[in-house]
C-alpha cells in the first residue's frame, strides 16, 4: 500500500466518468468541497488485504493527525503511486473495509471518501509547512525474516519502505545541555553564556525553533554568481546547481585535498552504484533509521531509489568480505558525485542545502565499543586537520553539537569529556532518553551562517545497528563470527556546503568591513600579470611560463583596456596578487606586486613570489587552471 497525504486549506472534487467498467456505482456527479483536511491518495497494492497493514496504516493516520493537528480525512483513491495494482474488485472492497476501519478507530476524526474508478476533476492547496507532504508505503512482512531484517521492529509490524526518521527528529523527546570546556553537562538555560558564545546560542536557537525553511537569500548566493563559481540551473529546479570552470576548479581541488588525507588515514577508496532497489531487505529496514527524503524511480519493473548516501553500498560490499578481527577497523571511502535527497523546496538556498551533492564518506568497521571509540577520536582529529587546512578556523568560525542518549552518555563520561580537551571550547549537547537512530553517538561542526541558519560540515557517528542489519561479519579471537560497529564519518561534509561556508565567511568579513578572500590554494588564478603596454606582454609569457613550471595559476590580462580597469577588474576577482609589468620591471627583471589582502606594493623578483606563493599553498593538490591564459580569449561568465 502506497499513500501521499497532503494536509490542504481546502480540497475539491468532482466526478466526470467512469474509468473502469468495475466503477463504484451510484455516484452523484456534484462537486464536493472540504476546508482543513488530509487528503490521502492512496493505492491499494497486491497482499495489501492483511490487518497488520491496515492497523499500521491506521497508526500512521493518527501520528500525523496529532502532529499536524487537523481532524478531518479525505480518502481519494490513486492508482497512479503504484504499478502493482490490486484488481480493482478487491481494491475496491479494501477501500471500503479501510474506510470503515478508520471511522471506528479514529471517532474524533471526520473521515470520507471519494468514489473508486471514476476520472475525477481535482483541485487542491497544501498547506505550506514543512509536514504538509507526507509519503509513506506500507509492506507485507514474510514469515521467516531474519532477525537482521526485524531491528528495533516489534513483532508483526509491517515495514515502512520511506524514512521514519524524518518524523522521528520531529517528535523524539530530546534534552539541551552545554558541556563546557571542564567536561561539565550544563542544562542549556543554566549556562553562563559569555559575547564568544554568541554563535553557539544560534545554533541552540536554531535547533530549538527547528526553522529549516529559508526566508531570504543569504549573502554566499550573490557572490558565488559574482566570482562566476556556480548559479542554478533554470532548466532543473533550485537543489540542482550548475558549476563554472573555477567552480568546478575549487570542488577538483577539495575533492583531491580529502581523499589524500582519507587515503593518508588508512581509508581504502571504493566505488558504489548510485541507485538501489527499494524493497532489498537491508535498505526497507534502514529507510527507518536514517532521516533522509530519497529520489525513487522505476526501471524493468523493480522499484529503486538514488542513493541518498555511501553507507549501504559500502556496507553490502563488506557483507561480501572475509573479515578477520586483524583486518580491523577496515576503514572504506568513497566520494560520491553524487548522493540526492529530496529536500524540501522551501530549504533549498544556493549551495547550502542541495538535492544532489558529492559527499566524502569514510566507513570504519570495528571489533567492539573500545576499539570504536579509540578510532572515533583519531577521526576527530582527521575532521579537524580536514576542516582547518581547508580555511575554517574551529575556534571562529564553527560550532561542535554532539547527540547522544543517556545510557551511553552515563557509562562513557570520560570518552565524552575527551572531545572538550580536543575542542577547547563549549559544545552543544542533545541528549535522548531512548535511542530510535541507529547511531548511540554522532557530532558535527556546524556552520552558522549570515542569517543564523546552522549547516552541519564534518561529522561522525557510532553505529550499533548496521553491522547485523547488513549481515556484515569477521571472525574473532575464538574464531567466532560476530557483527562489526561501524563508524560514520564525513571528515569535511558536503564539498558544495564547503564552498558555501567559505563564501559566507568573506560575507561576514564584508559586513566587518574587512577584505574578503577565499584560500589561495582553491583560487582559480593565483596571480595575475598586466602588461602596462602591449609590447611588455611578452615578457608576461616568459614570467608565466617559469611560474607554470613551478605549479602556480597564472594568467594574463592583454585586453585592450586602461591599467586602472584591469587592476580594479583583478581586484573584484578577488585575485589575491596582481603583477604589473613595465618598462622599469622588465629591465629589472621584477615585478611590482599588488598584494590584495594585505593592501601592500613590492617589488619582487619573479623567483620571491613564486616562493610566496608556493609556501602560502604548502602541500595542497594542484591542478592547472581551466580558463583560457589570456583574458582577451575568455568568454565573460557572470560578474
Amino acid at each position: 500500500m502506497k499513500v501521499l497525504q497532503l494536509h490542504v486549506d481546502y480540497v475539491e472534487y468532482y466526478p466526470v466518468n467512469t474509468e473502469i467498467k468495475e466503477a463504484e456505482p451510484d455516484i452523484v456527479k456534484e462537486k464536493k468541497r472540504i476546508e482543513e483536511s488530509v487528503v490521502i491518495l492512496i493505492s491499494i497494492e497486491k497482499n495489501d488485504n492483511d490487518e497488520l497493514i491496515i492497523n499500521d496504516f491506521i497508526k500512521e493516520v493518527r501520528i500525523y493527525l496529532d502532529k499536524i493537528k487537523c481532524d478531518s480525512v479525505l480518502l481519494y483513491p490513486y492508482s497512479h503511486l503504484s504499478s502493482n495494482l490490486e484488481s480493482p474488485e478487491n481494491a475496491y472492497n479494501l477501500l471500503r473495509q479501510i474506510e470503515t476501519d478508520l471511522k471506528k478507530n479514529l471517532k474524533d476524526v471526520k473521515v470520507t471518501r471519494a468514489p473508486f474508478g471514476w476520472t475525477k476533476e481535482l483541485n487542491l492547496k497544501i498547506k505550506g509547512h514543512p509536514l504538509a507532504e507526507n509519503s509513506k508505503a506500507f509492506t507485507k512482512k514474510e514469515k521467516g525474516m531474519s532477525d537482521s531484517n526485524q531491528i528495533n521492529q516489534n513483532e508483526g509490524d509491517s515495514i515502512l519502505a520511506t524514512s521514519n526518521a524524518i518524523s522521528a527528529e520531529g517528535s523524539l523527546k530530546s534534552f539541551w545541555y552545554i558541556l563546557d570546556k571542564d567536561g561539565n553537562l550544563i542544562p542549556h538555560e543554566s549556562y553562563p553564556y559569555k559575547k564568544s558564545d554568541d554563535n553557539l546560542k544560534a545554533l541552540l536557537n536554531y535547533e530549538l525553533l527547528k526553522k529549516r525553511t529559508v526566508d531570504e537569500q543569504p549573502p554566499h548566493v550573490k557572490l558565488m554568481r559574482k566570482l562566476g563559481i556556480a548559479d542554478y540551473e533554470p532548466a532543473s529546479d533550485p537543489g540542482n546547481i550548475r558549476f563554472y570552470p573555477k567552480g568546478r576548479l575549487m570542488k577538483s581541488l577539495l575533492e583531491q585535498f580529502i581523499t589524500k588525507k582519507v587515503y593518508k588515514y588508512g581509508g581504502l577508496e571504493v566505488e558504489t552504484p548510485i541507485m538501489y532497489e527499494s524493497h532489498h531487505p537491508s535498505m526497507e529496514s534502514y529507510f527507518n533509521r536514517f532521516p533522509a527524503r530519497q529520489y525513487n524511480i522505476k526501471s524493468d519493473q523493480k522499484e529503486l531509489f538514488l542513493r541518498f548516501a555511501a553507507c549501504f553500498g559500502q556496507f553490502l560490499m563488506a557483507k561480501d568480505f572475509q573479515i578477520s578481527y586483524k583486518n580491523l577497523p577496515l576503514k572504506l571511502y568513497e566520494l560520491t558525485r553524487y548522493s540526492f535527497r529530496r529536500e524540501k523546496s522551501g530549504e533549498l538556498v544556493g549551495l547550502r542545502r542541495l538535492r544532489a551533492f558529492s559527499m566524502p564518506d569514510c566507513h570504519a568497521f570495528c571489533k567492539d565499543m573500545e576499539q570504536s571509540k579509540e578510532e572515533f577520536v583519531k577521526r576527530l582529529e582527521l575532521s579537524k586537520s580536514v576542516i582547518e587546512e581547508i580555511g575554517l578556523s574551529l575556534s571562529d568560525d564553527l560550532e561542535m553539537a554532539i547527540r547522544f542518549t543517556e545510557d551511553f552518555y552515563v557509562n562513557n563520561k570520560d570518552f565524552i569529556k575527551q572531545f572538550c580537551l580536543k575542542i577547547k571550547k563549549p559544545i552543544l549537547v542533545e541528549m535522548w532518553k531512548e535511542r530510535f537512530f541507529y547511531f548511540v553517538l554522532k557530532w558535527e561542526f556546524n556552520y552558522l551562517d549570515n542569517l543564523g541558519k546552522a549547516s552541519a560540515l564534518s561529522t561522525d557517528q557510532i553505529d550499533i545497528e548496521n553491522g547485523l542489519r547488513y549481515g556484515i561479519t569477521f571472525v574473532d579471537e575464538n574464531g567466532d563470527k560476530q557483527n562489526p560497529i561501524i563508524l560514520h564519518n564525513s571528515p569535511s561534509g558536503a564539498i558544495e556546503r564547503v564552498i558555501f561556508a567559505l563564501l559566507e565567511k568573506s560575507a561576514k568579513l564584508m559586513k566587518q568591513g574587512k577584505i574578503p578572500y577565499l584560500p589561495l590554494w582553491l583560487m582559480n588564478t593565483q596571480i595575475r600579470l598586466i602588461p602596462v603596454e602591449k609590447d611588455f606582454i611578452p615578457k608576461c609569457i616568459e614570467i608565466s611560463n617559469y611560474l607554470k613550471e613551478n605549479n602556480i595559476r597564472v594568467d594574463i590580462d592583454d585586453r585592450d583596456e586602461s591599467l586602472s580597469k584591469r587592476i580594479r577588474e583583478a581586484e573584484m576577482e578577488w585575485i589575491h596578487y596582481i603583477g604589473i609589468i613595465g618598462k622599469k620591471e622588465t629591465t629589472n627583471n621584477t615585478i611590482s606586486i599588488r598584494d590584495r589582502i594585505r593592501k601592500s606594493n613590492h617589488e619582487l623578483t619573479v623567483e620571491k613570489i613564486q616562493k610566496t606563493i608556493t609556501d602560502i599553498v604548502n602541500d595542497k593538490p594542484f591542478l592547472p587552471i581551466n580558463l583560457p591564459e589570456f583574458l582577451s580569449a575568455r568568454p565573460k561568465i557572470m560578474m
